[in-house]
C-alpha cells in the first residue's frame, strides 16, 4: 500500500499507478460489497466462459479500444 507520510503539496503531485496488489483488492472489493466482477478475460481459462464473458461485454459496452 502507499506511505502514509503526507504533505501540504501532496495533492499536487501525480498519482503512481496502484499495485497489482492494490488492484486485486479492489477488484475483491467490488465484489464482496457491491456484486460487481471485475474480470480479465485472460483470467478466463476456459475457452467457452471466456468468449461468453467477452460477447456480453461488448453486447453491454461496445467493442474494445485495442492497440
Amino acid at each position: 500500500m502507499r506511505s502514509e507520510t503526507r504533505g501540504s503539496l501532496e495533492h499536487h503531485l501525480p498519482r503512481s499507478a496502484p499495485t497489482e496488489e492494490e488492484l486485486f483488492l479492489m477488484r475483491r472489493a467490488a465484489w464482496r460489497k457491491q456484486g460487481i466482477a471485475v474480470i480479465a478475460p485472460d483470467d478466463i481459462h476456459d475457452d467457452w466462459m471466456r468468449q461468453a464473458v467477452v460477447n456480453e461485454a461488448t453486447r453491454l459496452y461496445g467493442r474494445r479500444e485495442v492497440a
